[in-house]
């Protein structure tokens, strides 16, 4: 199942967010796709507030992953874009993660696509700047689901 959404502004992409964020559950793993700039952090964001995470969220690009374990269940914030080779995943134990106890969401999760869940969302947030410099297309699509 798909599901679309539109957003006009920063704050309503991160209200997006923030509404997964209080729906979420331990164990979900969700994917987060888009370009450089598209929004990914800002909506990241709003899913930490949702799960009552009061730290500020960064994206991992040099770490792989951040954990928070402040919120309602522990957050894992995968960003694997300078992923080169999938053994490194092996390395930081992303089993763990994606099976654990917290939300995993998985930034450029295409890349490793091979050893995603069967069971997860696919995000992906999309430009038009036809409809306005801060629109936002986001779609979720329910894979194995």
């Amino acid at each position: 199942m798909k599901t679309i959404y539109e957003t006009f502004s920063p704050e309503e992409t991160k209200r997006l967010g923030r509404q997964i964020g209080k729906a979420a559950e331990p164990g979900d793993v969700y994917t987060l796709i888009g370009d450089l700039g598209v929004g990914k952090t800002v909506f990241t964001k709003g899913i930490a507030e949702g799960l009552s995470i009061e730290e500020d969220i960064c994206s991992p690009t040099f770490t792989i992953v951040q954990i928070y374990e402040s919120g309602r269940i522990p957050f894992y914030h995968f960003d694997v874009y300078r992923i080169s080779d999938i053994a490194e995943m092996d390395e930081i134990g992303y089993e763990d993660y994606f099976y654990g106890d917290g939300l995993a969401m998985i930034e450029w999760g295409n890349l490793i696509e091979e050893i995603l869940p069967v069971k997860r969302r696919d995000i992906t947030i999309e430009k038009d700047i036809e409809k306005g410099f801060d629109y936002r297309r986001i779609t979720i699509s329910e894979v194995g689901i």
